[in-house]
């Protein structure tokens, strides 16, 4: 997933901006990753690379996990 790096720049002064005052190096890093995978999940949903009602069964199935 590519970023415009003026983009990227904007994004991290929000972030920055939305983190408490007693944020540390890791919450920036949670975060980070957590909107990283948000945005790649909804591409994925965008581009329709999701799991059907089927395959979720079959593997909540796989892990006797009752669905």
């Amino acid at each position: 997933m590519s970023t415009n790096p003026d983009t990227l720049r904007q994004r991290l002064h929000e972030l920055a901006d939305q983190l408490p005052a007693d944020a540390t190096w890791d919450d920036v890093i949670e975060e980070a990753r957590f909107r990283k995978a948000v945005e790649a999940g909804l591409a994925a949903a965008d581009r329709g690379a999701f799991a059907t009602e089927d395959e979720v069964k079959s593997a909540f199935a796989r892990w006797y996990v009752k669905a």
